[in-house]
């Protein structure tokens, strides 16, 4: 009769634990985590290093899907429709809090909950190293002396490259031809190309070129000169315009995802960027990891949708 007893008392245990909340965050498929941007650019290399971890750590299937397009547009609506049920995350950038500014779109901040505040990087005006300009100053003052001939390439339209190229363009009172691509990548291939002459880009997406010396760094819009690259100044520094800009890169979910569903995907995402193993593979990327996560993320975005709508009001720059 003891082992009947025990064998019911362990299947009541089990029937509870399975309709318990902690059951709530068994996961009940891969976990997918959509890109709005190419192949090879900083989001996507920070998404495949972060699965990898996940997977690893967690025994799960993490997929990265690529879903470029629309100034980022298209991947965002896609999982702003999909289930929330924590399988489908979204890997967001600037983009994502300059796109409302603009009215682009079908989504607000509220179509959204955050999950985690993942890395920041430097943004950089680069040329290629074979380029006469050596210093903002050189590329300006050849603007200046032949309008509308140089261009400056970035992902766009739209996107806070979009916005730094504009600041800039503005500040100096120059003429510069502005080229968008699909993504930075493609921005920089136009570069080594020579068919733009210059380029604002994530740092991931050129730190392996810089150090290379095959392409040339004018200057940051970081708050302070970056680590690695010491040589090149800050905007603030040029004095040209006291801006100040970095690419931040975060993961949010579908709104009404569950609280302990948000949670579990916070905890995945904080301990992949907390291993070991994972810093020195982020710093050689130029990622900065942050690991800011739930609601401080939220406030983090909603103060990035209101300074980039107020940058564009005030600087009158446009979509197309």
């Amino acid at each position: 009769m003891h082992v009947f007893k025990f064998l019911a008392i362990m299947c009541l245990a089990m029937l509870a634990h399975a309709f318990s909340p902690a059951s709530a965050l068994a996961q009940s498929g891969p976990l997918k985590i959509v890109v709005p941007y190419t192949p090879g650019s900083g989001p996507d290399i920070l998404s495949r290093l972060l699965a990898n971890e996940i997977s690893r750590a967690r025994g799960l299937t993490v997929l990265v899907e690529n879903r470029p397009g629309g100034g980022t547009l298209v991947g965002t609506e896609l999982v702003a429709r999909a289930d929330p049920d924590g399988n489908t995350v979204l890997l967001v950038g600037n983009s994502f809090a300059v796109n409302p500014a603009f009215k682009k779109g079908s989504y607000d901040l509220a179509s959204f909950a955050p999950v985690c505040y993942l890395a920041s990087t430097p943004l950089l005006l680069v040329v290629t190293g074979a380029s006469p300009y050596r210093s903002l100053t050189d590329l300006l003052a050849a603007a200046r002396a032949k309008p509308g001939e140089l261009s400056l390439a970035s992902g766009g339209p739209a996107s806070a490259l979009h916005v730094a190229f504009e600041v800039v363009r503005r500040a100096a009172d120059v003429t510069m031809t502005y080229v968008p691509y699909g993504g930075t990548a493609p921005a920089i291939n136009a570069l080594m190309g020579g068919h733009v002459t210059s380029v604002f880009a994530d740092y991931p997406t050129v730190v392996a070129q810089l150090k290379s010396g095959a392409l040339r760094a004018l200057v940051t819009t970081s708050p302070a000169r970056v680590p690695t690259l010491p040589d090149v100044p800050t905007l603030a520094q040029t004095g040209l315009s006291k801006y100040e800009a970095e690419i931040f890169y975060g993961i949010v979910a579908p709104a009404k995802t569950p609280p302990d569903v948000l949670a579990r995907l916070a905890d995945w995402f904080h301990a992949a960027l907390g291993a070991p193993e994972m810093d020195p593979k982020l710093a050689a990327q130029g990622l900065f990891p942050v690991g800011r996560c739930g609601p401080p993320f939220g406030d983090f975005l909603r103060a990035q949708v209101d300074d980039y709508g107020r940058i564009i009001r005030e600087a009158g720059i446009k979509a197309e």
